[in-house]
């Protein structure tokens, strides 16, 4: 399923819609939040810096209500701010108690790239914590409220990962940068693909997609160094942040069915319009998805297991 040429511009009228973006207050999630709010939706940036983010949010209103005017469709939406520190499970939960009212749809764009080992207050491994385990828990709290679908975003990265389902905090072997990112995008998409197999099974509508932005120019790969860091570079062989939201957009706002993996439409799905594309084999492989469902389950908490 190819899109041709979509871009933002494209966006359907979002009037009435509510959205939550996870890591709204730079790079992808910036301009996630702000095509969104062009046609006309209510989106939550839901940001670990609060202070920061109503910052952001300030100049985001002030750019769609410019005297030059760039909504969609005659009005734009609203952008509210909200705590959330995705890697924190008490913070998810406190997000989740504290939301009231309709939820069309969760994008799961929260994530860090290539840190040094270190664990959270839960005792999880961050990068796990804030690409994987706090989406699904994120997601477990909204479920009931959620009416669309869910967006979870992912990475090329997860072709070359593994999921270790009796060691997904990295507590027994090396611990590597990379390899533990690749790790958790990986396990994004098996979830995903479990989620919107639990969610068919039950007769819900609610979908559940992955999307990935190529290799995007924003800051979370600069700052991650090394080889990453100097892909990173490669200016117009790269998707600008720009196009890298555009398969976030898409796989939030089109008929695309639950299940599907989103990406650039280019060579090797590195850049180029969002379309319909096939995560690994390695992803789709149900038997590895139920096993991490499971071990993930324990990890988070029986207050985190999805009624599914």
């Amino acid at each position: 399923m190819k899109s041709s040429t979509w871009t933002a511009a494209d966006l359907p009228d979002l009037t009435g819609r509510t959205f939550v973006v996870t890591g709204a207050g730079a790079g992808l999630g910036l301009v996630t939040t702000r095509e969104l709010a062009r046609a006309g939706a209510r989106v939550v940036m839901a940001v670990r810096d609060e202070a920061r983010g109503l910052l952001v949010a300030d100049g985001l209103r002030a750019q769609l209500s410019g005297r030059c005017g760039n909504s969609l469709h005659g009005s734009v939406g609203r952008v509210e701010v909200r705590h959330l520190d995705v890697s924190s499970l008490a913070s998810v939960q406190r997000f989740a108690d504290d939301w009231s009212g309709p939820l069309d749809v969760l994008i799961n764009n929260a994530g860090i790239m290539r840190v040094p080992l270190s664990y959270t207050g839960d005792g999880l491994e961050s990068q796990m914590a804030t690409n994987y385990f706090g989406p699904f828990a994120l997601t477990s709290a909204l479920l009931p409220r959620l009416g669309d679908r869910v967006v979870h975003l992912s990475s090329q990265l997860h072709r070359v990962g593994h999921v270790r389902t009796d060691d997904l905090n990295s507590r027994a072997r090396r611990y590597d940068e990379l390899g533990a990112y690749c790790d958790s995008k990986l396990a994004v998409v098996l979830f995903s693909n479990e989620l919107q197999r639990r969610l068919q099974a039950t007769g819900s509508a609610v979908r559940s997609i992955a999307a990935h932005p190529g290799i995007a120019r924003t800051n979370l790969a600069t700052h991650a160094g090394g080889l990453t860091g100097r892909i990173n570079h490669l200016g117009p062989l790269l998707n600008d942040v720009e196009h890298g939201a555009l398969p976030s957009l898409y796989a939030a706002t089109q008929d695309v069915p639950g299940g599907s993996y989103v990406g650039p439409d280019g060579l090797a799905s590195v850049k180029g319009h969002p379309a319909v594309r096939r995560p690994s084999r390695r992803a789709r492989d149900a038997v590895t998805a139920r096993a991490l469902w499971a071990a993930t389950t324990e990890v988070v908490g029986p207050r985190f297991a999805f009624p599914l």
